[in-house]
């Protein structure tokens, strides 16, 4: 049954009114509202994937002893649709998220998803919600596919019953007053991820375990937290929910290699081809903690960015740690990092020919 799954429609009789959602589009902030459906399905160790359907949104009955509660086993992504001048609406490269989905799957020990149903979840979805997405500014329609544990059941063990959803967000520009440069707290007692962990996983457990170091970053007067790696505590990694890019001064580009232990953004690996067509060298490699240090201190490092599915790309003002804090260039960011933007922006909201590909159309 699994093979060829696909969602079937079931309208919400109660949708909100034309009313209530414009109140809701007119400010959305992000993650605080949610559209009339989503999407969910079943998979169970003798059926299969099943019972796939477009429903109402609501709550989710769930038995105290279910699995996902006590053991973690779920697994998310996150992805928009945007309208565009002609207004109509379109994803962007979902099929990368699709396929990360079950990369994520595999290593959480959970059945992989087809990818055509994954697909066919998300545009049903954004079909029958189309006109809960925002148009104007950098306003989008948050997609949050996920996937848990749904066994009743105590015991170490992958579950034998487990629930896909997809769920829909009107979202806000995440800057509201502009792009604002971010400062960056460097943690130095905490990891995000290990070898042989689920770092490159998408997982609940990942984000949970930055909260702490996220919360020091706050006290410390920062907006986000740079990790560093498990084994030397010298090599960058992440932000808690970003990749980072380092721009130099002659104007090549690198920004820290896949290692297992980092996510492979959708965002991070468009930059990649975004930034050659710019015209620059890009590489992928091991980037030390003095490295960006010392060459932010040099005028080496004259940029660094962020970049990750809610705030597209930020740029880094500083970066501070125990003792010190090292300003990036004159801590506005920079030609390179606002031109990168500008051109994923331009794609995501069809500003711009679509060479790549990455565009697919809903309705």
């Amino acid at each position: 049954m699994s093979a060829d799954l696909q969602f079937t429609v079931e309208p919400n009789t109660q949708s909100a009114s034309d009313d209530q959602r414009a109140a809701i589009l007119a400010n959305p902030g992000f993650g605080q509202h949610f559209t009339d459906h989503m999407a969910i399905a079943t998979w169970t160790a003798e059926l299969g994937w099943h019972d796939a359907r477009i429903t109402a949104f609501g709550p989710l009955e769930l038995s105290p002893a279910t699995a996902v509660f006590h053991y973690a086993q779920t697994i998310f992504e996150g992805m928009k649709a945007y309208r565009h001048p002609d207004d109509s609406i379109h994803t962007f490269r979902p099929d990368a998220n699709a396929a990360r989905f079950n990369r994520s799957a595999r290593r959480l020990a959970l059945p992989e998803l087809p990818e055509a149903a994954f697909l066919d979840s998300v545009r049903k979805l954004v079909e029958i919600d189309r006109d809960w997405v925002p148009g104007g500014g950098e306003t989008s329609l948050y997609l949050r596919p996920f996937m848990f544990g749904s066994d009743p059941f105590l015991g170490v063990r992958p579950s034998a019953q487990v629930t896909y959803c997809a769920i829909a967000s009107p979202a806000g520009s995440y800057f509201t007053g502009g792009v604002k440069p971010v400062r960056i707290w460097l943690s130095q007692e905490y990891t995000r991820a290990a070898p042989g962990g689920t770092g490159a996983a998408k997982t609940g457990g990942n984000y949970a375990s930055s909260l702490l170091a996220q919360a020091e970053a706050i006290e410390q007067g920062c907006d986000q937290v740079a990790f560093l790696d498990a084994i030397e505590k010298k090599w960058v990694e992440e932000l808690g929910g970003m990749n980072l890019y380092f721009v130099l001064d002659d104007g090549s580009v690198i920004t820290p290699e896949l290692s297992g232990t980092i996510l492979e953004g959708v965002t991070r690996d468009s930059i990649l081809k975004l930034v050659t067509d710019l015209g620059h060298t890009v590489t992928e490699r091991k980037i030390s903690i003095d490295e960006w240090r010392e060459g932010a201190t040099s005028g080496r490092i004259r940029e660094v960015f962020a970049c990750g599915t809610a705030a597209v790309i930020t740029p880094v003002a500083s970066l501070k740690w125990d003792g010190g804090e090292v300003q990036v260039a004159d801590g506005n960011g920079g030609p390179v990092t606002a031109a990168v933007r500008s051109a994923l922006l331009d794609l995501q909201y069809g500003r711009s020919q679509d060479t790549h590909g990455w565009t697919t159309r809903i309705c």
